[in-house]
């Protein structure tokens, strides 16, 4: 079985699909050439049940999931969720609606099945990073909680490094919850200037947030 390396940032392995799978069927004619073909028409090419599409999405999308699944899962586990998350990929397939993102759709398979496999093993299973902290919000599922904080921790990352203006932005009003005007003070900027960088801020968020980076060249 082919697998191909995508070149990152983040060192990882070519991730090789196990034998979970349905056997191939591969309705589309045996010509068509999948690496062409962007992630909206390998995904209808699934629903149809082309196996080879399948392949071709795993070795698209499996890096940039399998980066998001480490600081969520012990490193063991995270192949095992992989495999199980494009499984139901696969399954999912005919429910599939071009309307968003196909990496915001596969990042959201995957998410439930961390959030399945943290479930099914309990806080025993939490890796010690996603213990920390406290989130509200999920204070009843531990394991939600756990996946919403890695979420959150790439988004921020997403905004520079350390000591950056847009950190230091996030820092002083959604960590500290600091108001505009004394944002403005401790900057020593206008408050029109921390407004317009808050905004900035939210956009850069909600895009990492509702449309995932893969590594390497995007389709």
């Amino acid at each position: 079985m082919s697998t191909r390396t995508v070149t990152s940032s983040v060192s990882v392995r070519p991730w090789r699909m196990t034998g979970k799978f349905p056997a191939p069927v591969n309705l589309l004619p045996s010509e068509r050439n999948r690496e062409a073909m962007d992630d909206d028409e390998l995904i209808a090419a699934m629903a149809g049940g082309d196996d080879t599409a399948l392949r071709e999405l795993f070795a698209r999308h499996a890096p940039w999931l399998a980066a998001r699944l480490r600081p969520i899962l012990p490193a063991a586990e995270v192949e095992d969720v992989l495999q199980e998350s494009f499984l139901a990929v696969w399954r999912g397939a005919r429910g599939y609606r071009p309307e968003g993102s196909p990496g915001g759709w596969l990042w959201g398979i995957t998410r439930r099945q961390a959030a399945l496999w943290l479930r099914r093993r309990g806080p025993d299973g939490l890796p010690l990073a996603a213990l920390a902290g406290h989130d509200g919000q999920h204070a009843g599922d531990p394991a939600e909680a756990a996946v919403s904080r890695a979420e959150l921790a790439e988004a921020v990352r997403a905004l520079g490094p350390e000591g950056s203006t847009a950190q230091e932005v996030w820092r002083l009003m959604y960590v500290e919850d600091r108001t505009v005007t004394e944002v403005a003070g401790l900057m020593g900027v206008p408050e029109g200037t921390v407004k317009s960088r808050a905004h900035r801020v939210r956009q850069l968020m909600r895009g990492v947030l509702r449309q995932p980076v893969r590594d390497g060249g995007g389709r």
